[in-house]
């Protein structure tokens, strides 16, 4: 082989050897909002479905899901942003609402009726959209997308996960909960 061969191959397995260690260096721990956002009141959400009920109305009273832009649309009044409110806050909303001239004195309850999906992509049994249960965490979600592959990376999880309007991404071991709506990445194993 030439002086020049050798270079070239040398160039090429460094390039090789600064990619690898390249991606071991892009480890992104989650970042500290992360486990407090698991802590805090749940907010709505597109695809969120709300059962919806005004005491001694019937005929308001029922199931009504956030559509995409982020609205529940309610009879009467009208469509009602949703997105990033506590259920305690669009109970509130929607009674004002019905106060402003249809009831004298409206009492809603509201009660998720079925959370956003989760989505598990990855090196698990079955890659897809499932549906998302309180309490669910990391290690539940692979269960329910069919276990790990055996090629899966079984200690950590890169999970997406909206925050306050902003999109985040961090690696967490599989212990930890999940959010409606998180996208969880399983990585395949170097070794």
């Amino acid at each position: 082989m030439s002086t020049a061969g050798m270079k070239t191959g040398l160039a090429i397995a460094v390039a090789a050897l600064s990619m690898l260690l390249g991606g071991c260096t892009s480890y992104q721990p989650a970042p500290k909002a992360f486990s407090e956002a698991t802590i805090q009141p749940y907010r709505l959400d597109s695809g969120d479905r709300l059962r919806i009920n005004v005491f001694e109305q019937a005929g308001l009273s029922g199931t009504y899901t956030v559509d995409q832009a982020g609205y529940v649309a309610f009879p009467l009044i009208g469509t009602v942003a949703s997105r990033g409110h506590t259920l305690p806050e669009l109970e509130g909303m929607i009674a004002a609402k019905l106060k402003q001239g249809y009831l004298r004195d409206p009492d809603v309850t509201i009660e998720v009726d079925r959370y956003r999906s989760v989505f598990i992509m990855g090196e698990v049994g079955q890659a897809g959209q499932y549906a998302y249960v309180p309490g669910m965490t990391v290690q539940n979600a692979i269960a329910v997308a069919g276990g790990f592959s055996p090629r899966a990376n079984q200690a950590s999880a890169d999970v997406t996960r909206k925050i306050n309007g902003r999109i985040i991404t961090g690696r967490v071991p599989i212990t930890d909960a999940v959010l409606a709506g998180d996208t969880i990445y399983i990585r395949e194993r170097l070794f």
